[in-house]
């Protein structure tokens, strides 16, 4: 059975965290993913890959950490995700301790989708240099690793350096949640298999699409080819970011191999989102019958 889960950008002007994981989990959603950016520069330099003007919800965004423990407060089922939290812009041992802790409150409810960001001066803004993302991401992701499943942690990279450290709660999901990678280059697929757990692309509608366009068929096999050759047991996790309701599309994605289909929602109020879950929630049982 496919999953299906929303995303949205939520801010201080669209409905709040809470009540929409509550409506979302009575409606069966099984997860709500909830993007990041800790600011926008104001000098806006790097062109948004979306094409155009960027959207003010990404200078608006709650801090994702905070809304979901809210909406862990008022569910009992709803996977709790990011989509994606920025790795360049968090302190890993902090971090590691604020998803240890939200996976430990919420009963084990946490999906850690991560990416590396593509706004040049926001990520200097934290020290990181463009050309380090991704070497910077992999140690970060690798030292939390260590934090949530080791009784003295220690990692010493070029980025990430500390000697032992003790650091509860761990997660109550043994060796921590499930990371999903959101990216789609050449060099995607073997980051999954070293240091992630499966594959979050954004979804490209074809009639609008601002980037280049995503083999989706090609990305799981590649991920697929990627798990096997590094020795990894079970099954990668694919998951489709941001789709829209279109049912021939989205049957089309799950036939490919994505388990897990995320609906995107406007940053609006209730009277604007809650039609459009009734819809998606419609869509969804239609398609799993």
């Amino acid at each position: 059975m496919t999953e299906f889960g929303l995303t949205m950008f939520q801010t201080d002007y669209a409905i709040a965290p809470a009540a929409l994981a509550e409506e979302a989990e009575a409606r069966g959603f099984e997860s709500l993913f909830l993007p990041e950016h800790t600011h926008i520069p104001a000098s806006r330099e790097t062109p948004w890959p979306g094409g155009g003007d960027l959207p003010k919800e990404y200078w608006h965004a709650y801090d994702s950490f905070i809304a979901l423990a809210m909406a862990a407060s008022v569910t009992k089922t709803l996977r709790l995700g990011t989509g994606i939290a920025l790795l360049t812009e968090r302190d890993p041992i902090l971090m590691a301790k604020q998803v240890a802790t939200l996976d430990h409150l919420s009963g084990g409810r946490v999906v850690l989708g991560v990416g590396a960001g593509w706004n040049v001066e926001e990520m200097r803004n934290h020290g990181v240099a463009f050309v380090d993302r991704w070497k910077v991401l992999r140690e970060r992701l690798l030292a939390m690793r260590r934090i949530w499943t080791d009784e003295a942690a220690e990692f010493h990279g070029k980025f990430v350096d500390f000697d032992p450290i003790w650091a509860y709660p761990k997660p109550l999901q043994p060796g921590g949640p499930k990371v999903l990678m959101g990216a789609a280059s050449r060099w995607t697929w073997r980051r999954i298999a070293e240091y992630a757990d499966g594959w979050m692309p954004i979804y490209q509608n074809p009639e609008r699409a601002a980037m280049a366009p995503v083999d989706y068929a090609d990305g799981i096999q590649q991920t697929r080819a990627a798990w096997a050759e590094a020795g990894r047991k079970g099954e990668p996790d694919f998951s489709i970011f941001a789709t829209t309701p279109n049912r021939r599309r989205i049957e089309a994605l799950i036939e490919m191999g994505f388990n897990r289909v995320v609906f995107g929602l406007p940053a609006a109020g209730a009277d604007e989102v809650l039609p459009l879950l009734d819809r998606y929630a419609a869509l969804g049982f239609a398609i799993n019958g």
